[in-house]
């Protein structure tokens, strides 16, 4: 008969070893878990934002006046001159209520792409030639299959008429949906088929570029002199929570920060990345310093008792044998620091970069804003086709942020030294 205590010892392995197998499906499980959330999120965006890459067209033929002067572009009343062609196209439009509807099938700021077609191809002058013009984004919306046309009229933005107007134009032929290109080239507008991201990128792009300016060279120097010169004692310790801490202090905080000191203070220029850029260095700063402590101690002592026994000083040691070991790391933790910064939104949102900028800043002292907050004031409007340039802005800064933590990983790899 066998002894309890071989009865326990043979039993408490195979509870442990399902404890083990238990807690392995409880973390499989969790991982699945996320991954679905995250897949679910990913596809939403995803289905709600590819239709921004698409824009439609609608193909007019348009009476280009003959008294145009080349040399003066501007001068012909262009919006007269489209809103003609889409009457003579429908003469069954007669009133009032009619013609605005008619009208408001093209983009409102589509008479300049008659003024620019006939500006590229000053022949058209005197004719009558077709002109391709972006439709509005209540059509546009309609030709992608997102206005339910069996809601009663008083419900949606599209009108019966303008329904059956549409469907006269595709059964012409003259409808078509290209690449939107404007998406990539152009500023923000207040009409979503005109809203273009590329002024937000250059706001981002030369925030980043006074953000790591700033943020680089003080964050790994103070690393270097905490890590390798600061003698240890109450003082640094001190300074290390309080590096550690700020890396937890919320975003908004740093936004305060700037406005206080920035903007009230030294009083710079609000809007600009110069201002958004100096905040977001404080902001990534701590990460930098921390992550560049990191690589430093990774360095193993061998090589500064190596350096010191040949005679090496402690600056000469530091600078020519341990910063440069440690400098994949700095490069990597300061990569992602920057990508932490092009995802904030309320520290810019404090320094008035929230404003509504139309034109592509050329430098950091002029008025501009930032991808993420383009998707924010996107994301606050009411037209439907803002819902599709926000899925979309989105989908780019997603994909900026996977190749900013691709290059991190990449020059990690190259870059590292195995010990």
């Amino acid at each position: 008969m066998p002894s309890p205590a071989s009865s326990i010892l043979r039993s408490g392995p195979t509870k442990r070893s399902k404890a083990e197998t238990r807690f392995k499906m409880y973390g499989l499980a969790a991982i699945i878990l996320s991954l679905g959330f995250l897949a679910l999120m990913v596809t939403s965006i995803v289905v709600r934002g590819t239709g921004a890459f698409q824009q439609s067209f609608i193909t007019l033929d348009v009476a280009i006046p003959a008294d145009v002067d080349v040399n003066d572009i501007n001068a012909p009343n262009w919006g007269g001159v489209l809103k003609k062609a889409l009457r003579e196209r429908f003469p069954d439009a007669k009133s009032r209520n009619d013609k605005r509807s008619l009208y408001r099938l093209v983009s409102s700021t589509a008479e300049f792409t008659v003024r620019d077609a006939v500006a590229a191809n000053p022949a058209l002058i005197g004719t009558t030639a077709p002109i391709a013009i972006r439709a509005s984004s209540d059509i546009d919306m309609l030709i992608k299959g997102n206005v339910d046309l069996e809601l009663p009229e008083n419900q949606r933005r599209v009108t019966d008429q303008q329904a059956a107007w549409l469907t006269d134009l595709q059964q012409a032929g003259v409808v078509e949906t290209s690449f939107n290109k404007q998406f990539f080239t152009g500023g923000d507008s207040r009409e979503p088929e005109q809203a273009g991201i590329w002024g937000a990128v250059v706001g981002s792009f030369l925030s980043l570029m006074v953000c790591f300016t700033l943020a680089f060279p003080l964050g790994t120097l103070a690393a270097v002199y905490l890590e390798e010169f600061a003698p240890k004692g109450r003082i640094s310790q001190i300074i290390e929570v309080n590096i550690n801490n700020l890396a937890a202090v919320p975003s908004i905080v740093f936004g305060l920060l700037g406005l206080a000191i920035f903007l009230n203070f030294f009083d710079l220029p609000r809007s600009t990345p110069l201002v958004g850029g100096m905040v977001l260095a404080l902001m990534t700063l701590p990460t930098i310093i921390i992550a560049s402590r990191a690589s430093l101690r990774a360095v193993p002592p061998s090589i500064r008792e190596a350096a010191y026994g040949l005679g090496a000083s402690k600056v000469q040691t530091t600078f020519h044998h341990v910063v440069p070991l440690a400098i994949p790391g700095m490069l990597t933790g300061s990569i992602i620091g920057m990508a932490q910064a092009l995802g904030e939104t309320a520290p810019l949102l404090m320094i008035g970069m929230v404003a509504f900028i139309v034109d592509i800043p050329s430098g950091v002292l002029d008025a501009a804003t930032a991808l993420p907050v383009q998707i924010f004031l996107w994301a606050d409007a009411p037209d439907r086709g803002f819902l599709e340039k926000t899925s979309a802005a989105i989908m780019v800064l997603l994909g900026f942020l996977i190749i900013m933590n691709i290059i991190a990983i990449v020059l990690r790899k190259k870059l590292e030294v195995r010990w």
